[in-house]
């Protein structure tokens, strides 16, 4: 049997729904992206950022995640906070950005109508998580934006949700592919969080500070 690669094909078939919008989006938006994002980030990454999906006027239009909507713009702001990136984020994936460290990954890779994909969409991409996170030689920290993510990544390490509850600032020692791990979970950075003061700044930079404390 094939290894399933740590990458989804740009043109995934897996989901018919998502495909369906996939393609009515590119035939309004021919020159976006439109199609399975890939990670973003270095191979000997130690923090491995796993967000939700791709928004449709950010990462679906760009081709880079959290990039070009309001979640990329506080995440970003973040990693370069906290030295997990070189360059300047300036909302485009020519910009020049890299990450020091890091990678940053979502749990479904295209995306869903509303930002909100369901289980069977979850589970049949569930396999690319699974294998980006095994071919990470050197991950030391599994960082969380959210619960779908929080729980999907759960579910890749073959964990039980129920010994690891989600909740913003939530730290477990967890084991991937034989390594000890730390799963670190946030509130997810986005707008509707934000406006919201579910999740402020301080409370994102707070949960960064715990994986730069673990790598040191």
């Amino acid at each position: 049997m094939k290894p399933i690669p740590p990458e989804a094909p740009r043109d995934c078939p897996l989901c018919p729904r998502l495909v369906a919008y996939r393609e009515a989006v590119r035939a309004k938006e021919p020159s976006w992206f439109n199609g399975a994002v890939p990670s973003f980030g270095s191979d000997k990454a130690e923090l491995l950022i796993v967000g939700l999906a791709p928004g449709v006027t950010g990462a679906n239009r760009t081709g880079r995640p959290f990039t070009g909507d309001w979640a990329g713009d506080l995440l970003y702001a973040t990693l370069e906070k906290f030295s997990f990136s070189e360059g300047s984020y300036a909302a485009d994936p020519g910009d020049g950005l890299t990450l020091s460290g890091a990678m940053i990954t979502n749990a479904v890779r295209c995306v869903p109508p509303e930002n909100k994909p369901v289980g069977a969409e979850i589970n049949a991409c569930r396999p690319f998580l699974k294998a980006r996170i095994a071919a990470l030689p050197k991950l030391k920290v599994l960082l969380c934006l959210g619960k779908i993510s929080h729980d999907s990544t759960l579910r890749a390490l073959g964990l039980k949700l129920s010994d690891h509850p989600f909740g913003h600032g939530t730290n477990y020692q967890v084991t991937a592919g034989g390594r000890p791990v730390t799963l670190l979970s946030s509130y997810h950075c986005s707008r509707y969080n934000t406006n919201t003061g579910r999740l402020t700044a301080e409370m994102f930079e707070a949960v960064f500070a715990q994986a730069r404390r673990v790598l040191g």
